[in-house]
């Protein structure tokens, strides 16, 4: 008697066990009634009756999924190597536990071709300068891909994209051009904007001889400061012919006074 008893407790801790379970703030439980769909329950304390419903738990949380490096050939015909990172996460339990055998399978395998597709129609150049482009156009595709299977796909961050050495070295000859490039078109502009500068003032100066002869002067002056101690220096012929005394024709002599 005291056999069943003991057997008898021992089966109501069992039923107890598998009908009343507890789900965590992140936990949902997707339950079955003979087979068919019923209804999603939790948080807390829920029931199920053995044998006849069966529950299956959703975890809610954001996972993260790190995609393996993928052999990517690009628009321009350049095979890299690119690997990601995708942060998802279950929004509706139902759709992702009835529409899909392993949500999280199939999203990292959905996330590995469309990173490869995604990539594969810009050009490297595009991938290494516009990453944030390129990242939104991922997700906002996972994302609608998804969305049947209840995932929510919350961002995408390409991490690596690893080029050949050959590449590598390709790319800085082109950025030492572009740099040399660049440097050129500063010095041309800087001698244009000079060139018309100088024309300016030459035409200012032309203006006003008096202006000139006090340029002329003040260039005397500052290479009068240096320390050579011969100069050679060319003298205008306007200043010095305001500086000639006035001619003998112009000076009155005594006859003409008589006179």
């Amino acid at each position: 008697m005291e056999m069943f008893w003991i057997i008898l407790v021992i089966f109501l801790i069992g039923i107890a066990f598998y009908t009343f379970r507890v789900l965590r703030e992140y936990e949902r439980g997707v339950i079955f009634f003979l087979g068919r769909f019923q209804t999603v329950k939790g948080p807390g304390l829920i029931v199920v009756i053995p044998g006849i419903q069966q529950i299956v738990k959703v975890d809610l949380r954001m996972l993260v999924y790190d995609v393996p490096s993928q052999d990517v050939i690009s628009r321009d015909n350049i095979s890299v190597k690119v690997s990601a990172v995708i942060y998802f996460r279950v929004v509706d339990a139902e759709k992702a536990i009835i529409n899909v055998e392993d949500f999280f399978e199939a999203t990292s395998q959905l996330a590995q071709t469309t990173l490869r597709s995604i990539l594969g129609q810009h050009e490297l150049d595009e991938m290494l300068a516009q990453r944030d482009k390129l990242n939104a156009g991922i997700q906002t595709l996972l994302d609608e891909q998804t969305e049947s299977w209840g995932i929510k796909v919350a961002n995408v961050e390409i991490k690596h994209i690893d080029l050949d050495e050959s590449m590598i070295r390709a790319i800085a000859k082109q950025a030492e051009a572009e740099r040399e490039r660049r440097a050129k078109v500063i010095h041309a502009t800087g001698e244009l904007e000079a060139s018309e500068k100088l024309l300016e003032a030459a035409v200012t100066l032309s203006a006003q001889p008096q202006a000139l002869q006090l340029r002329y002067m003040q260039t005397l002056t500052e290479i009068a400061g240096d320390r050579s101690s011969i100069i050679v220096f060319p003298l205008p012929i306007d200043l010095i012919n305001s500086l000639r005394s006035p001619p003998l024709s112009s000076i009155e002599t005594p006859e003409d006074n008589d006179d």
